[in-house]
C-alpha cells in the first residue's frame, strides 16, 4: 500500500535587507498613521491660517513630508528612551527595539537620518523657519525623557507636536503673530486632552514601572480633567476665530468638533483600556473637522 502525503511549500527566506527594512518601517511606526495625522492636522491649520487659504505648493510639500518625517524621528527616539520600560508594557513589549529586534545604536543612526532628511527640506525655507526648526528638533528628542522626571510629558508633547503652527507662520509670513502663539496653544491643550486618553491605556502598567504621566496625576479625577481641557482647547480655538475674523464655516466646525468631543467621553467613561484607545484615536475626526472649517472659512469664503 503506498502512502501520499501532502507538505506544504516552504517559503523562500526573507532576504535580510528586506528584514531589516520592515523592522525600521515598524520602529517609525509607518503601519500606525494616526501619530502622523494628530502632528499633520494642527501644522495643516497653521499653513491655512497663516496664507489665508491654500499655502504655496512647496511650503505645503516640505511641511506635510516634515510632519512624516519627525514624527517618525519621535517614535525612534521615544523607543530608544523606553527601552527599559517597553518591555514591560502590554501595548508596546512587541515593539521592535523592546524584543531586540533593532539595535539601539541601529536606532540613534535612523534617528539621525530622519531628522538630517527633515533638516533638508527645512533648509529652503526662510531664515527664521530655520531657526524655529532647532527647537522643534530639541523638543522631539527631549519629549520622551520627561516621564522620568514629571507627570506633565503630555503636556511637552502638544508642545512638540504643534511647533510646526510657529514655523508655518514663519515661512509663509515671515514672522510669528499673536494668533499663530494662540493656536499654538490650543494644540497644546487638545494634545495633553488625547495624550491622557493614550496614557490612561497605560496607567497600570506605568505605576508598576514608577512612569509618570498626566493620566497618574489626575488620578479619579481624569474624566474632570479631560472635561477642563478639552473645554479649554475649544475656548482656544474660538479665540483663534475671533482673532483671525472668521466666519460661519469655522464656528460650524468648531461646533461639529466640540459634538465630537463629547462622544470621546461617552465612549471612555468606564475607563476601560480598549476604549480609552479609541477615545485618543477618535481625535483623528477632531483634528480633521476643525481643518475642514479653516479650509471652508478661508478657502471658500475668505476671512473677511
Amino acid at each position: 500500500m503506498g502512502y501520499e502525503r501532502d507538505y506544504a511549500p516552504i517559503p523562500p527566506p526573507v532576504p535580510r535587507w528586506r528584514e531589516r527594512l520592515g523592522q525600521y518601517w515598524r520602529l517609525v511606526r509607518g503601519d500606525r498613521p494616526i501619530g502622523w495625522l494628530l502632528l499633520l492636522w494642527p501644522t495643516w491649520w497653521g499653513l491655512w491660517l497663516a496664507a489665508k487659504g491654500v499655502p504655496p505648493w512647496w511650503t505645503l510639500i516640505v511641511f506635510t513630508l516634515g510632519v512624516w518625517l519627525t514624527r517618525a524621528a519621535g517614535c525612534v527616539i521615544n523607543d530608544y528612551a523606553d527601552r527599559w520600560l517597553d518591555p514591560h508594557v502590554e501595548r508596546t513589549k512587541q515593539r521592535p527595539l523592546a524584543t531586540g529586534a533593532v539595535s539601539g545604536r541601529e536606532a540613534l543612526a535612523v534617528f539621525a537620518v530622519l531628522m538630517l532628511v527633515a533638516f533638508a527640506l527645512v533648509l529652503t525655507m526662510n531664515r527664521l523657519t530655520v531657526y524655529l526648526s532647532f527647537v522643534g528638533v530639541v523638543l522631539a528628542a527631549t519629549y520622551p525623557y520627561l516621564k522620568r522626571y514629571t507627570y506633565l510629558p503630555q503636556v511637552y508633547l502638544g508642545m512638540a507636536f504643534g511647533w510646526g503652527i510657529p514655523m508655518a507662520f514663519a515661512a509663509i509670513r515671515g514672522e510669528v503673530p499673536p494668533v499663530a502663539w494662540l493656536l499654538y496653544v490650543a494644540n497644546i491643550l487638545w494634545s495633553t486632552a488625547y495624550d491622557t486618553w493614550y496614557a490612561m491605556v497605560d496607567r497600570d502598567d506605568d505605576l508598576r514601572m514608577g512612569s509618570k504621566s498626566t493620566a497618574i496625576l489626575f488620578g479619579e479625577m481624569d474624566l474632570v480633567a479631560q472635561g477642563v481641557l478639552y473645554a479649554l482647547f475649544v475656548y482656544a480655538l474660538f479665540l483663534v476665530g475671533r482673532r483671525a475674523e472668521l466666519g460661519a464655516y469655522f464656528w460650524y466646525a468648531l461646533g461639529a468638533a466640540a459634538v465630537l468631543i463629547a462622544y470621546e467621553f461617552a465612549i471612555a467613561r468606564r475607563r476601560d483600556r480598549d476604549a480609552c484607545f479609541r477615545a485618543f484615536l477618535h481625535n483623528h475626526w477632531v483634528g480633521l473637522v476643525v481643518f475642514a472649517g479653516f479650509v471652508l472659512e478661508l478657502g471658500l469664503h475668505g476671512a473677511r
